[in-house]
């Protein structure tokens, strides 16, 4: 009789542990998600706000044709993108090709002057500050989540419900190169 009571109790104790964990892991998830929907919401706007950039810039700078076009491209690919890592892959492009678009702009006077393109600019320069505090947030949640599924005990549950380590928000090689005007 006090086996079966030993027995009962432990198996009681892992269900509380169990649910206790997957309860956890439920909340650390959706915190994940809200972070990343967050960066997506500015990543979004970033990108509407692109092509008036772009048009405003065109004017003044028609030989930059490659940037443009990388700029199309990674509003393009952001568009069809599925997955936060699509995404996360299309902002670092675009990233590398603002760099140009701006290291340009400081090529014509009569363009910073432009009070559209002060405009534009400033509304990115904003976004971009956004974006910055949106990432560093997702990066945090997705830390604590990542540190919670590998530590003992809760690997072990996490693995049996399936919880998978989240990918951190990194800059890719290309927002890493510092942009070289050429006229």
């Amino acid at each position: 009789m006090i086996t079966l009571l030993v027995i009962l109790g432990i198996v009681v104790v892992l269900i509380a542990m169990a649910v206790g964990y997957k309860n956890k892991f439920v909340v650390l998830d959706n915190s994940v998600k809200n972070a990343w929907s967050q960066i997506d919401v500015q990543l979004e706007n970033r990108f509407n706000l692109i092509p008036n950039f772009v048009e405003t810039v065109k004017g003044y700078a028609k030989h930059e044709k490659e940037t443009f076009d990388g700029i199309a491209r990674a509003r393009s690919n952001f568009k069809n993108a599925t997955t936060p890592e699509a995404k996360m892959e299309a902002n670092n492009q675009l990233s590398g090709f603002l760099g140009r678009l701006f290291a340009v702009s400081e090529a014509y006077p009569e363009l910073k002057a432009n009070t559209s393109f002060e405009n534009l600019q400033n509304q990115l320069v904003e976004l971009e500050n956004k974006i910055r505090f949106a990432r560093q947030f997702y990066n945090d949640t997705v830390t604590e989540y990542n540190q919670n599924i590998q530590m003992f005990p809760a690997s072990i549950f996490a693995g049996i419900f399936n919880y998978r380590l989240a990918e951190l928000f990194k800059a890719d090689d290309i927002a890493r190169v510092t942009p070289q005007v050429r006229f």
